[in-house]
């Protein structure tokens, strides 16, 4: 699909943000009737014209050669002639290949994006973790850091509630969630999914610890239904199994922040004037800026470094 340029689109009343979301998803803005002041074209207003469209064609989504060579909606730049350098192989985009493509680059291009860092002393946790792990083994499930941080994640939510929202800029207005619907980012043969784990603040953990490994199966299996995937509030990713430390997640649209997690590595932390060897645990919040400020965005990541270094505490207060 043709991406046209921006001079093609200057009868339409609508910002450069819009307009670069109208190209991404193939719409021509032109087209697209504004219900904003003066007939102002708003980023809904594009998704509306969008779903009308693809409603009246009725059109089913299969990997004909045709859409293989267009590719996703918004990905129209033309590439150099790799065969004049050497050998290729070309590889069809599957369904969640492209589903990704289209979502992470909306993602980055609609949210301004700012990510902090920090670690955990996760020593006492660590040593929980394995004292329980095989009596939650017992029960299904696997005691897992990921595990451990739903529930924290969950407490950080409702003490700063501003990372529990979303932007909606049609209505200027920023919605604050009273749920709290954490997102597991997966990874599968298929590529990237992300199961929602549903009222994490009403469970405990070894409840969480079950339900991750229920839904990581189905992730893998290609049984997770849409509605297992939506209505998250929040996202965490985890690389720590991949040796990977402090890295920058892209915040998962309509949501506000997500968090990655690395590998915890043992390091010599300075604890009342000695080297003590504690078990580190890199963490980096990516969020939206338009939302969280920087300040709230690192004491958001504060709360869940000093929670994971008290974990008695953060039992004992509930």
């Amino acid at each position: 699909m043709a991406v046209q340029s921006d001079s093609q689109h200057q009868s339409a009343f609508a910002s450069p943000t819009v307009r670069r979301f109208a190209r991404e998803i193939g719409v021509d803005i032109r087209l697209v009737t504004g219900s904003g002041p003066g007939g102002r074209v708003s980023e809904e207003d594009v998704k509306a014209f969008s779903r009308q469209r693809q409603t009246g064609k009725q059109e089913v989504d299969t990997d004909t050669p045709a859409k293989r060579q267009a590719g996703p909606p918004g990905e129209g730049d033309r590439l150099p002639d790799f065969e004049k350098f050497g050998p290729v192989e070309r590889k069809p985009m599957g369904g969640v290949r492209r589903a990704t493509a289209r979502h992470v680059s909306h993602c980055w291009s609609a949210i301004p994006h700012v990510t902090v860092y920090a670690r955990a002393d996760i020593t006492e946790v660590e040593a929980i973790r394995r004292q329980h792990k095989s009596e939650i083994e017992a029960a299904g499930g696997k005691l897992t850091i990921t595990a451990i941080l739903l529930k924290v994640v969950a407490h950080a939510l409702k003490a700063f509630p501003q990372v529990n929202a979303s932007l909606d800029m049609p209505r200027q207005e920023i919605v604050l969630k009273g749920y709290y619907n954490i997102g597991v980012a997966t990874d599968t043969d298929r590529g990237l999914l992300v199961p929602v784990v549903r009222g994490v603040d009403r469970k405990n953990i070894r409840e969480l610890a079950v339900e991750l490994v229920q839904l990581a199966a189905k992730a893998r299996e290609g049984k997770l239904s849409p509605d297992e995937m939506a209505g998250g509030t929040f996202t965490i990713t985890n690389l720590g199994s991949l040796g990977v430390g402090f890295f920058s997640p892209i915040v998962n649209w309509p949501e506000a922040a997500i968090l990655g997690v690395g590998r915890a590595e043992q390091e010599p932390v300075l604890i009342d004037g000695a080297f003590q060897p504690r078990l580190m645990l890199p963490l980096s919040l990516s969020f939206d800026h338009r939302v969280v400020d920087g300040a709230d965005g690192a004491r958001f990541l504060h709360w869940i470094v000093q929670a994971l270094g008290r974990p008695m505490m953060m039992a004992l207060e509930g």
